[in-house]
């Protein structure tokens, strides 16, 4: 029997976590499964604020992270998907080549987001890739005291950015614009303790702030402020991989693929997106954020589908929902903000240094999961009971 050829798209915590439980599920002589990344090493996106503040943090080669497992790790820019046809295209340093697949799994994931604002691409840093992060790090080092760091955008990575580097950089001039409130999205407690955070660090808040443009040592306000900053970082949000929207798999205004409840594409039966790349309804059929939280299990579900249906087993759906909102706020002080499971503030929140080690255990333990992508779990490698039919390219 030909092996079933499934080919992994990402290798961020989504696509590594699918790889491995895939792995874990499916007998290793029924199946090929091929792992793509465009780095060689598993990036801890959670973390990026931290290298971005001087921070060192290991190195976590995917070839050793995969060693023993029988997933195949391809280091690859991935620069086209042919749905049609059943293959990618990938660059590689000796030129194109095609990857058919039967199955395929797509986490691509996303980047930051400009929004279309004036002089961001030209002007900005952002924290959403590892490049990103290093290319920050390396100017926030140039800076000399006094001078001032823009972080534009008061979510939780924004919060996370202004925080982190405010507290390793305690001599540099450090702001936050925020659209709304600082911390609206949080309980009472919460924005408190935030607020609290922010002003012990030394870090000046414009709230209800829109920024419009960006230029080399300012930015422009709505209202036509301008506000000094000799660095700015950009986190407003993130904008999913481009690569989706140049296919014939269905896709949302965003971008997303449009996934049922299992991960499955409603256009191609042969794709699963999880994380960013997907649009995935969670409680209340409110789209999920894109986040950690809501990708790894995202992955469980694909995983668990493909191989049950590889295998003629029951198809799983465990509805994905959210429990904790978890920020660091620099390296001594956290806020772990509990939600219900359409993701809305509840009363209660974690605060504190309790709060930092609470947030650090998850960071942690999402690492380890990666790191160890067939541990943990029951496996039995089911045995693959349906091919589909190949037909020539």
């Amino acid at each position: 029997m030909q092996q079933h050829r499934i080919v992994v798209l990402g290798a961020g915590y989504t696509g590594a976590t699918a790889a491995g439980r895939l792995a874990r599920r499916l007998h290793r002589d029924d199946v090929r499964i091929t792992l793509v990344n465009a780095e060689p090493d598993f990036v801890e996106r959670v973390r990026m604020h931290q290298l971005a503040a001087g921070q060192e943090l290991a190195r976590r080669p995917l070839s050793d992270m995969f060693a023993g497992t029988g997933v195949e790790v391809r280091i690859a820019e991935v620069t086209a998907v042919d749905a049609e046809r059943k293959e990618v295209t990938l660059a590689t340093g000796e030129g194109e080549e095609a990857l058919p697949y039967d199955s395929l799994v797509y986490a691509l994931g996303s980047g930051w987001d400009d929004h279309g604002v004036p002089g961001v691409a030209a002007h900005a840093h952002q924290i959403a890739s590892r490049p990103g992060a290093l290319r920050l790090r390396e100017r926030l080092a140039a800076l000399a005291p006094g001078e001032q760091v823009l972080v534009v955008g008061a979510g939780l990575t924004g919060v996370e950015a202004a925080t982190e580097i405010a507290e390793a950089r305690p001599d540099l001039d450090v702001a936050l614009a925020a659209r709304g409130a600082l911390g609206d999205w949080l309980s009472a407690k919460g924005r408190a303790h935030l607020r609290k955070v922010a002003d012990r660090l030394g870090i000046t808040v414009h709230e209800h702030t829109a920024v419009t443009a960006v230029d080399a040592g300012h930015v422009t306000t709505g209202a036509g402020a301008a506000l000094p900053a000799a660095v700015t970082v950009w986190t407003t949000g993130f904008a999913v991989h481009p690569l989706a929207k140049a296919t014939t798999l269905e896709v949302s205004e965003t971008g997303q693929i449009v996934v049922d409840r299992t991960m499955r594409a409603v256009s191609h039966p042969d794709v699963y997106a999880v994380g960013d790349a997907a649009l995935v309804e969670g409680p209340g059929d409110k789209p999920l954020r894109m986040s950690c939280a809501s990708g790894v299990p995202s992955a469980w579900q694909a995983a668990d589908a493909l191989a049950a249906r590889l295998s003629g087993g029951k198809v799983p759906t465990v509805p994905i929902r959210y429990f904790n909102q978890c920020v660091s706020l620099g390296r001594k002080e956290g806020l772990i903000q509990f939600v219900t499971a359409d993701d809305r503030a509840k009363d209660s929140a974690l605060t504190g240094r309790t709060a930092a080690l609470y947030k650090e255990l998850v960071c942690k333990g999402a690492a380890w999961g990666v790191a160890h992508p067939t541990v943990g779990m029951p496996g039995g490698h089911r045995r693959v009971v349906e091919q589909p039919v190949r037909t020539a390219a």
